[in-house]
């Protein structure tokens, strides 16, 4: 063969091969979101990836699950991101980060706000997390004891607090119940534990408040409260309680203080981990992050409706005072 001709007929091939290879569309990564969460979570993890160049229905697609409060629909909802074969899978709590990492051991699992996730035994360490969870640490429980002991400083006269749960977020709350267990006594506080699961389970919960005489409340940090907080500050306030809640939203909402990280910004970093993964870095090999931000906010329009004055050492210290 004419070498001329061969070279000819090999350069047709080549370019050939590699206008079909441009014609073919790329892949698009796809990223599962399992659990039920406020739009301004979901909003800022969006923005995370927007300013990581992700974009949603154009570069990035985000499948959606969502329990409903419906705790037992975890496990089916994990496995039905699997079988869709995510690229990567993110969670807000404790329950959804334990049902994912139940339902696969390959797909990378991104923690965008949860409990110790060391004690609660989804990652190996801090700093080497070891297998396909890692993500961010929202410190829930170490807050907690602050956020008890700036309600008594608020207002000093309480004695009885109730504690809201939620029936369901398991582990997670029981490990910051044990934490506001601890200063509570020092404070000469008592705590009275009340648990809810539906939305119409809050009228009995305060009216149980009410008839064992707390005189403040506080609820523990889990993403259905979020969800749930109009309804939740709405009695609070009907009932005249002082009460402190773990993120802002609350008190944008009419709750009358909030101390804790600050969550949106949690949500937007871990969208960092998500394009770290999908660029090629393995889970075990990203470090978990606590959070940088802290806040404290103070709604002085509720301290007014509830007849409450609030501690001039308190106020000086807020981050941001509605008024």
């Amino acid at each position: 063969m004419n070498p001329k001709f061969f070279w000819l007929i090999t350069g047709i091939l080549l370019a050939l091969i590699s206008r079909a290879e441009a014609q073919q569309p790329k892949k698009v990564p796809r990223i599962g979101f399992l659990g039920t969460v406020a739009k301004e979570r979901i909003d800022a993890f969006r923005q995370g990836l927007r300013d990581l160049g992700w974009v949603e229905g154009q570069n990035i697609t985000i499948d959606y699950r969502s329990e409903a409060s419906q705790r037992d629909r975890l496990p089916d909802l994990a496995a039905e991101l699997v079988r869709l074969k995510v690229d990567v899978i993110v969670t807000p709590g404790f329950s959804t980060a334990l049902a994912a990492s139940r339902a696969t051991k390959t797909i990378p699992i991104v923690m965008a706000s949860n409990p110790d996730p060391v004690e609660l035994d989804l990652v190996a360490s801090f700093a080497h997390p070891g297998g396909n969870v890692t993500g961010l640490f929202n410190l829930n429980a170490a807050v907690g004891g602050k956020r008890l002991e700036l309600l008594k400083e608020t207002v000093p006269k309480i004695s009885r607090v109730a504690v809201l749960q939620h029936n369901g977020s398991g582990k997670g709350q029981q490990v910051q119940m044990r934490e506001i267990e601890v200063v509570a006594h020092p404070l000469n506080l008592r705590l009275q534990p009340l648990e809810v699961q539906r939305p119409d389970d809050y009228e009995n919960a305060f009216s149980a408040m009410i008839r064992e005489r707390a005189n403040a409340l506080f609820t523990l940090a889990t993403p259905q409260f979020i969800i749930d907080r109009d309804q939740i500050v709405n009695l609070a306030a009907k009932h005249r309680l002082p009460a402190i809640y773990a993120d802002r939203a609350y008190v944008e909402s009419g709750g009358l203080m909030s101390y804790g990280p600050d969550r949106s910004d949690l949500y937007r970093r871990a969208a960092t981990y998500v394009d770290k993964i999908l660029k090629g870095a393995k889970p075990a090999d990203l470090p978990v992050e606590q959070p940088t931000k802290f806040e404290l906010v103070i709604n002085l329009k509720t301290a007014k409706q509830i007849r409450l004055t609030i501690q001039p050492n308190v106020l000086a210290r807020a981050d941001k005072v509605i008024r």
